[in-house]
Formats: C-alpha cells, structure tokens, sequence
C-alpha cells in the first residue's frame, strides 16, 4: 500500500524516526516535510542524526501569519495527496501540521491515520488543544499512546478503531538514547546532575511578556545553574523585550539535536519545561520535571509523582525548583517500546 506521512515539527522527526523504518519493510512511503521548523537544529539535524529517509517533499513556506502558512501547508499537501493517491495519510501529535494535514486528507476522501491520539488538557486556549480534537475527529485509525488517552476518546464517543498501542516516543529513547554521549556536557563545561535543564517555547509563555518576565526573573533568583536551549520564538522575544541581559546563572545556548537533547535531558538535576514532549522525556529517563503551564495532556507524568504542574508564578516556579522531588515510584504508561511494530501490524491488518 501507498502511506503519505507528514511531518514538520521536532517531536515529529522523532516519532517519524522510528515509525517510518517499520512503514517501509511492507509499504511505499511519501515522506512530507511541512517546513513549519525550518532552522537546521530544529529540523534537518534531525534527518541527518536519526537517519530518517530524506523527505520526499518539502513545503516552502513563505507566508509570516498563522492563518496563511496554514493554507500554503493544505494546499501543498492536497497536490502531493492528489498526485500520488494514497491507501493512507499518518499525522503526529497536536501541531498545525498535523491539522493541514488531516485537513488535506479529508478533503481528499483518504482515511487518516492519527499517532499520538487522545490526548486532552482540556485547556481550550491551546491551539494544540484545538488541533488534536478536530484530528481526532476526523480520524479513522487512532493510535492511542496510554490507556487514559483511550478513555478521553471514549468519552467523546470515539471507540471504533482506537488502540492504545504505546508510545513511539518511548520507542525513541531506548533506540536512540544509547547514542547520546556526554560531549555536549564537556563543550558546555557542566557536570551531570549539578544543573537545571529548561526550555520555553509556547506562545501563551513568550508573547505575553509579564510571563516571560516572571519565568527569567524565577531562575536568576534560584541559585542554580540552568542551561537553556533556546526557540527561536523565546529568543526573539527576549531581544525584542531586553529580557535575560544579565543572568550569570543561566547559559541560555542555541537550539540543540536529538543526541545533544537527550544527553543534557538524562544528566539534569531537575529539568524546566512547558513543552509536552520534554515531560515525557523526563519520565522517560527519571528526571523529575517541572511544568511551566497550569495543565497537561500527559495526566500520567503528574499522577504519578514525577511531574509538578508549577504555572508561570515566581514564588511557585522557586518553590518547585527548590523544594519538587518525586513522590513514588515509576509506573511504566507508555508501552514496552514496541509500538511502532505494533501501529505497522495494526495497518497491515486493516489494509490486508
């Protein structure tokens, strides 16, 4: 059969790394490239390290809005979906390629294939929120990465065709994470679990300004060394705004790859974050994790003691830095690793 895949997004790459190596034993695969990241450590460092197949397609986006890159991402992938007539269009996740893509293929009358399905934060100011719901609606296969995932889908009255299958992100990291050496820490001049790992990147945290203002202001006055990968959405945001000028303690670096993310991830003390897929990687790996956002998708993480929602308030973000340590012991959510096998064996049998 004929899969066109989509991708566009650094957790993508990542899922994509594993998933398509299984895809294409059986399958023909297009591999799309949204654009949506552009910058080589954001996207193409990606392909080059985890030696996923070159891309197929690529979008070159040049509209500066939201609304307009959307449509350039819908039209590119409805040619590319009507010039090869695919049996099957796989999305990732919660990001506007994801939605371009369901959109593109529902137009098309082609089923789709949603990896990463179920999720809620039932948080209705994030675009993300917005993405994985219409997704899931429009979805034929939904492939579930926890049970509770499944159990939001039911809820919404979706139980055809929802599996949960494990998470190919956990997939990811036994794959992968034996690669990731230490030389970053060395380049860095750091030492393993003597500091902290942050990263912002969300719009709700960096466009508002007060907020960005509050989380530099919370780890100046931390006392610890904290290492920050930078977005390029943060760091135009704190150049435009003058913020983080004089922050002795906070290393603030470019954006990182795969490798280099999960070698600074395993040797944190503590890691910072308001990105979903960072939570995981903290679970992942047992770094305790604290949350920059007053929700999550990833209810688990939380319920299980090993990630703090902290919000964005000074005092709350100190505290957590400071006082957070995880309460009990791991439970393992997110599969045996497998899951990739598992989502192919699931399509084979359907598409059989």
């Amino acid at each position: 059969m004929k899969i066109v895949t989509i991708v566009g997004a650094r957790p993508q790459f990542i899922k994509a790394s594993v998933v398509s190596k299984e895809i294409r034993k059986k399958h023909e695969e297009i591999l799309v490239h949204t654009g949506q990241h552009y910058d080589y450590n954001m996207s193409q460092s990606f392909f080059d390290e985890l030696n996923i197949p070159k891309p197929n397609y690529q979008l070159d986006l040049k509209s500066s809005t939201v609304s307009e890159r959307m449509g350039e991402m819908i039209k590119g992938i409805a040619e590319i979906i009507l010039a090869h007539k695919p049996d099957l269009v796989i999305v990732y996740g919660d990001t506007d390629s994801t939605l371009a893509g369901a959109i593109a293929a529902n137009k098309n009358d082609v089923p789709i294939a949603h990896i990463e399905a179920g999720l809620r934060s039932y948080d209705k100011n994030m675009p993300e929120e917005f993405n994985r719901v219409l997704v899931d609606h429009a979805s034929k296969m939904l492939f579930c990465p926890t049970d509770i995932a499944v159990q939001n889908l039911k809820k919404e009255g979706i139980t055809e065709s929802t599996f949960n299958t494990g998470d190919v992100m956990f997939d990811s990291i036994i794959n992968f994470g034996k690669m990731a050496d230490n030389k970053i820490l060395d380049d860095l001049k750091i030492n393993s679990k003597q500091y902290l790992l942050a990263t912002v990147h969300r719009k709700s945290n960096t466009e508002n300004i007060s907020v960005l203002k509050t989380i530099f202001e919370a780890f100046k006055e931390c006392g610890e060394e904290i290492v920050f990968p930078i977005h390029p959405r943060t760091l135009k945001c704190i150049k435009e705004h003058n913020i983080a000028h004089d922050f002795p303690n906070v290393k603030i670096i470019s954006p990182v790859t795969y490798l280099q993310m999960i070698s600074l991830e395993k040797n944190a003390k503590k890691i910072i974050t308001d990105s979903g897929g960072v939570q995981k990687e903290a679970f992942f790996l047992k770094v305790p994790c604290i949350t920059l956002r007053e929700n999550t998708e990833w209810t688990e993480t939380v319920e299980n003691g090993w990630n703090v929602l902290a919000g964005t308030q000074k005092d709350s973000i100190l505290n957590a830095i400071k006082n957070f340590k995880p309460s009990k012991e791991q439970v393992n959510h997110y599969g045996d690793g497998n899951a990739s096998r598992i989502i192919c064996e699931i399509i084979d049998k359907y598409y059989s």
